[in-house]
């Protein structure tokens, strides 16, 4: 008994530590990519929902060590508040905004009547316009396309992407608006029209390590910039990501 005891002393003083478990905390839409990764590269946990959500819980001190938010304003506010390394922010990401409609739904029109008579007596679902990324965006292209206020008291909003999707895949919503990866995930809705991306921000996909981040949380950002993050993150439909962090 006392041979096989220091036997496996002597095998974890070889072997090392346990690698720590590392958790991470990311916008809604990255989880088909997210959970993939963390499966490859493993002991990693991930949390999702609404990318200020994920901030302000950050910002609160939860035990976080790594943060991919969908939209820079929301790191920034992690920056200044000093919650992130500013050393370690990238992009890994992008995406396009899009409105989606039932399976069975014609193209829309963007525009007044085009969306008017596909909406008929709902609503259109949205992340909620002054906290959710995808809300954000688009409360944002539709001011750009000159429908906000027509459009404004129209909106059920929501507290991340992936809910403005179930109501439409649910048909307890006509019309959504979501990222274009969203609409790749359920077969009961489809893209109806495609915002131009000059009537929003650029959609940014931005991680950072947290100040309390355990090692194995930098080799798992390194990871999602790397190949394998890359292939997850095309394969899922999004965008390449954009070069520099504002």
């Amino acid at each position: 008994m006392l041979i096989r005891a220091f036997s496996l002393a002597v095998c974890c003083l070889v072997s090392g530590p346990a690698r720590a478990e590392v958790v991470v905390f990311a916008a809604a839409s990255l989880k088909e990519p997210l959970d993939a990764l963390a499966v490859e590269f493993g002991d990693v946990v991930v949390s999702y929902g609404g990318s200020g959500t994920m901030a302000r819980q950050v910002a609160l001190g939860a035990p976080a060590d790594l943060v991919v938010l969908a939209n820079v304003d929301w790191m920034n506010v992690l920056v200044d508040g000093g919650h992130v390394r500013p050393d370690s922010i990238g992009d890994v990401a992008s995406n396009d905004l899009v409105m989606i409609g039932a399976a069975n739904m014609a193209d829309v029109v963007l525009d007044i009547a085009g969306i008017g008579a596909a909406l008929g007596d709902g609503r259109i679902a949205a992340g909620l316009t002054e906290a959710v990324p995808a809300g954000i965006y688009a409360k944002q292209a539709l001011i750009s396309l000159g429908l906000w206020e027509d459009m404004a008291d129209r909106l059920a909003e929501v507290d991340n992407v992936r809910a403005a999707l179930a109501l439409v895949a649910r048909g307890q919503a006509p019309l959504g608006i979501v990222y274009a990866t969203d609409a790749r995930v359920s077969d009961g809705v489809r893209v109806v029209a495609t915002f131009p991306g000059g009537s929003h921000q650029p959609i940014r996909y931005v991680a950072a390590l947290t100040r309390g981040a355990v090692p194995e949380a930098a080799a798992f950002l390194a990871f999602l910039h790397g190949p394998a993050g890359r292939a997850a993150f095309a394969g899922a439909g999004f965008l390449p990501p954009v070069d520099s962090v504002e």
